[in-house]
């Protein structure tokens, strides 16, 4: 399984269709983000932002690799394993991208509440959201595994399907995305850290689920 997710991460890396999302991402936090601004509000507009690349990551990943490819691929481990490993694989690059955007906002961010007179500790809030970057990738890269073959193999229904669900997650009251967003606009407000270990629970066992789901379906089809 190593050797399945390395494989897959290189075939990400080599293609280079990880730059579109990457790119957009960057735009997003150079439009949002500017040096002053309260740390935990930044953090919450980042990791919102990334929810969506995340599930744009997990679609590319699933159809990076040739047919011919997979399909050796495949026979050798087993369709649902190389499909587990091109999901984990978007799961771990939106990770990273969501950790070094976390680095670049708490450097540039004012460690300050909302009304700038509470000090917020620069560290703890970092790890909050790093926690908050954990979420948006897991549920993202669900999101991204529901919308792509073999649930969805029409782009003109799973790119509408990726965009649709990644606004209901960031907007439904209960959402594990939504928790942690008002977790932190919340705790800016009040000059207090948060900790979304819960939202992260919740968050990660729905991925679980949608990745089972996922493999278990791309081994019946193959």
């Amino acid at each position: 399984m190593r050797a399945a997710l390395r494989y897959q991460t290189a075939l990400l890396v080599r293609s280079q269709r990880w730059l579109p999302p990457v790119i957009l991402y960057a735009v997003f936090l150079g439009v949002g983000v500017q040096g002053g601004q309260p740390i935990l509000d930044s953090l919450a507009y980042a990791a919102g932002g990334l929810l969506p690349v995340a599930g744009w990551l997990a679609r590319i990943c699933v159809s990076d690799e040739p047919s011919a490819a997979r399909s050796c691929s495949a026979a050798a481990i087993g369709p649902g394993r190389v499909h587990l490993a091109s999901l984990l694989a978007a799961l771990l690059t939106a990770a990273a991208l969501g950790a070094a955007a976390v680095c670049v906002v708490t450097v540039i961010s004012d460690a300050t509440s909302t009304n700038a007179r509470v000090p917020v500790e620069r560290l703890p809030a970092g790890a909050a959201g790093f926690l908050a970057m954990l979420v948006s990738a897991s549920l993202g890269t669900a999101l991204g595994a529901l919308a792509s073959w073999p649930l969805l193999r029409s782009a003109g229904r799973a790119v509408p399907a990726l965009l649709l669900g990644a606004l209901f997650l960031l907007v439904t009251t209960g959402s594990p995305a939504k928790s942690v967003l008002t977790d932190l606009t919340t705790g800016s407000r009040e000059g207090a850290v948060p900790a979304p270990l819960g939202a992260l629970v919740a968050a990660l066992a729905l991925t679980a689920a949608a990745l089972w789901g996922a493999c278990a379906l791309s081994s019946r089809r193959g």
